[in-house]
């Protein structure tokens, strides 16, 4: 575990100053779209999820402040209307310099077991650590949002193995939810599967899990796009998240 300089006693507040969170926040343009109150209140979310965790950096690279701020925010703007309790049981954040490579073992039909290296920008384990990859210019991530992403995954595995279908809050229907995720979720895949250049990450089409999650990613970062591509979809988001970026 790294050095933490945002790790104090409960009862004090670590210090980040006005031109720190300037800084880190124009990176992060997307952030714009809460109203001040919602802004100050991820700030101290972001701060206490990163006193809350471990934080490791992976092959070298070196973590610093901005980095951190810059994770702590993304991870916490998906739960900033559902609260911090729904990361607890897991404390291990782990930080790559780019793209990262995990060996797998897979088993084919036939009973034949492949070894092979995947190469991934972002990982999340039930129950454990979420490995993120870092990137210092925001164009090498390819337009991924890997935080929000991941820890959308992270949502998804509070009822189990994540299949796209997180445990929903009293007044919304599972039923609303599969009748508006699987259409869009077929559609999407025909689409891709048609050649057709989506403006929506084609990963989506890997598993209803991986729609769920890149479909977050775009309901924080492009609202306006999934309101008009999947507006039943951005609907059941925005009663999960509690939250409606297109205000």
């Amino acid at each position: 575990m790294i050095w933490n300089p945002f790790a104090r006693r409960e009862d004090t507040r670590p210090a980040v100053d006005t031109a720190q969170w300037v800084r880190v926040e124009a990176g992060l343009p997307f952030l714009a779209r809460l109203a001040a109150g919602d802004r100050a209140r991820l700030r101290a979310m972001a701060l206490k999820f990163i006193a809350q965790k471990e934080w490791h950096g992976a092959h070298g690279l070196q973590l610093t402040p901005d980095i951190q701020l810059s994770i702590a925010l993304q991870a916490c703007l998906p739960v900033l209307k559902l609260g911090l309790d729904s990361y607890k049981g897991w404390v291990g954040v782990i930080v790559y310099p780019g793209d990262f490579v995990i060996p797998r073992r897979q088993m084919s039909e036939d009973g034949v077991v492949h070894e092979f290296d995947d190469e991934v920008a972002g990982e999340t384990w039930e129950g454990g650590p979420v490995l993120l990859s870092w990137f210092d210019r925001p164009e090498d991530a390819d337009g991924m949002n890997v935080v929000i992403h991941e820890f959308a995954h992270k949502l998804d595995m509070l009822n189990g193995p994540p299949d796209g279908l997180p445990p929903l809050h009293e007044g919304m229907r599972r039923q609303a939810w599969i009748d508006a995720f699987e259409p869009a979720y077929a559609d999407f895949c025909a689409r891709v599967d048609d050649g057709e250049d989506t403006y929506i990450d084609p990963y989506a089409a890997e598993h209803p899990a991986e729609f769920f999650a890149v479909t977050s990613e775009v309901f924080f970062e492009a609202p306006d796009l999934l309101h008009h591509e999947y507006p039943a979809v951005y609907a059941q988001l925005r009663q999960f998240y509690r939250q409606n970026p297109l205000r």
